[in-house]
């Protein structure tokens, strides 16, 4: 059979990503990524360090993000973005600026980090007071709090698991426990941090719940990116990639939270295979304890997305 005619593949938009070499979620960024766009993924070489301050610093050296870019650019990609959180916020906002320009003086190309992009999401929601969730120990979520202080954002409330290796593997359940503690005294906006911990799922569930803006790195990563070719990020029901959505439920912040929703005989966090629970030396949260409403008596728990790809209420 003559396929001739086909004329070969549609030419494909080319985002180059640098990420740590302990990066295991290629398939979550790929699920914001439009048909006509590829990513090219290059990771920084391997070091025997867990994650903490120290390893954000060597996997962001100038050096090696110089190399990285380098190596993409042979495949001509028209962005590069440099997926780390921890990496792109512990030299404070001097050192994501600096590192921006060591990648564009390597390739040529421009180039961005996900706490830049971060920073580039909460302008374009108006966010100037989020809640902020991460995987990492104490002294790398004061390293984040820092770096959005020197933005001029407020951080209203955080929570943290402590977590130091295998971040990939926190479910949803544990991601929606700590958003839940962390959303107290009103925020304009929650952020999820870390490309290493799975969010794509969770984001217009949570959205549909807290009623407001909820922002992961991955997804801000790719959405800065893309946007600097001129491409619009896809993905389920969300007020970062979906005007409609920044009227709907996620734009309802002065609104009390709804009832949470039932375990469902979920596991409780920290009930992973080799991994601690939610850190001991978290901040107290004293506003926490019965922050949530007393629902109504028959009161229906509130509406979810029914687009999550499969995945029941949480």
């Amino acid at each position: 059979m003559d396929v001739s005619f086909l004329g070969g593949p549609h030419p494909q938009r080319g985002v180059g990503v640098v990420a740590p070499f302990d990066f295991a979620l290629d398939r979550e960024l790929w699920r914001w990524i439009p048909d006509d766009v590829s990513l090219h993924l290059t990771r920084t070489p391997f070091v025997p360090v867990e994650v903490s301050l120290d390893l954000a610093r060597l996997v962001s050296e100038h050096e090696t993000l110089r190399e990285a870019v380098q190596a993409l650019c042979a495949v001509a990609p028209e962005v590069v973005a440099y997926a780390c959180t921890s990496g792109s916020f512990v030299g404070g906002a001097v050192g994501e600026r600096a590192m921006c320009a060591a990648m564009e003086l390597s390739g040529e190309v421009p180039s961005l980090t996900t706490s830049g992009a971060l920073l580039e999401a909460l302008e374009e929601l108006g966010a100037r007071r989020v809640a902020v969730v991460t995987p990492y120990t104490r002294s790398v979520t004061d390293s984040l709090e820092a770096f959005l202080g020197e933005a001029g954002i407020e951080v209203t409330g955080r929570s943290y698991l402590g977590l130091t290796r295998e971040i990939w593997r926190v479910p949803y359940r544990d991601v929606v426990d700590m958003a839940r503690e962390a959303v107290v005294d009103a925020p304009d906006a929650l952020f999820i941090s870390c490309t290493n911990l799975p969010t794509y799922d969770v984001i217009p569930q949570l959205e549909a719940e807290l009623r407001m803006p909820v922002l992961s790195a991955n997804q801000v990563t790719v959405w800065s990116a893309l946007r600097r070719i001129g491409k619009d990020a896809v993905g389920p029901y969300q007020a970062l990639l979906d005007p409609v959505a920044r009227r709907g439920p996620a734009s309802m912040s002065s609104l009390p939270p709804g009832p949470p929703v039932p375990p469902d005989g979920a596991t409780e966090p920290g009930n992973l295979a080799g991994l601690p629970g939610p850190s001991a030396e978290r901040e107290p949260e004293p506003a926490v304890a019965g922050a949530e409403p007393e629902a109504a008596e028959g009161a229906e728990p509130p509406p979810f997305p029914d687009d999550l790809g499969g995945l029941p209420p949480l």
